[in-house]
């Protein structure tokens, strides 16, 4: 793959703009001054800021700020909008949403935009390559903005996990998942990468599997779903400030039991 356009994943206030962010080259500084800016391509760990660090284990020295990259996966174009595949999608949409980052660029295969969990810079990812192929949008992206694994978050829909209820994962297999497949050869095959995989249930009876999955939800499905993304917009929220910490874990434990009656 050749290597995409730079763009601007600078540090600003949670209030600029998407365009501020992707006005000049690709920048990480603490500072006003451009004289005082780093590029991407000098190691994070020679950039001194003033932001809040993501840790993945509070028992672990702080360590040097590093954004995430945010991928949910989906077929792009009107008719899978609002289909079971297309869960990824929409959880992406509702981060951006909740904080105000525009999706507006596209860029190695993927719509996405830049902007800030907190202090935490974040790009959100929206694969244009098709479920099957969208590690050909996320492997190269993840290379030119040298995000490392443990902050690569995939999302995507299971059909292991009951409607609506939510997984976060450090790491995993691709669960027979043809759009996490493709991620994780694109990946060089690491499967190291956290993972929030949203429950969309299993086909009835002897339905066909692409049908079902191709399929939009019933109503009672929609506000489950519904409930979930806002349920999974906090989740990734404490992710990107906190690292996996044990408010992740009751979070799952909260989800596997959700639905359950006494």
């Amino acid at each position: 793959h050749s290597s995409p356009p730079a763009m601007s994943l600078a540090m600003a206030t949670p209030t600029a703009t998407a365009a501020a962010h992707l006005a000049s080259p690709l920048l990480f500084s603490s500072s006003p001054d451009p004289r005082s800016r780093r590029t991407l391509r000098a190691p994070f760990r020679r950039a001194r800021l003033a932001v809040v660090a993501s840790v993945p284990d509070p028992a672990d020295k702080p360590v040097e700020y590093t954004p995430w990259l945010i991928a949910g996966l989906g077929n792009p174009g009107s008719k899978y909008h609002g289909t079971r595949h297309n869960v990824g999608f929409e959880m992406v949409d509702r981060i951006a949403r909740d904080e105000g980052i525009t999706m507006n660029t596209i860029q190695s295969k993927s719509l996405l935009g830049v902007g800030l969990i907190g202090e935490v810079p974040v790009l959100l990812i929206k694969p244009q390559s098709y479920m099957n192929y969208c590690g050909e949008a996320i492997g190269p992206l993840a290379a030119y903005y040298q995000v490392p694994l443990r902050h690569i978050l995939v999302i995507y829909d299971d059909m292991s996990l009951p409607n609506g209820v939510l997984r976060l994962q450090r790491k995993g297999g691709h669960g027979r998942h043809n759009g996490l497949q493709n991620v994780i050869e694109h990946l060089d095959g690491c499967r190291e990468f956290p993972r929030l995989s949203i429950g969309i249930g299993s086909p009835p009876g002897k339905m066909d599997t692409r049908a079902f999955l191709l399929q939009k939800f019933s109503s009672e499905e929609r506000i489950q779903i519904d409930t979930a993304l806002e349920q999974g917009v906090d989740a990734v929220r404490t992710l990107v400030l906190k690292g996996f910490s044990g408010s992740i874990e009751r979070f799952n434990l909260v989800q596997k039991y959700k639905f359950n009656r006494a």
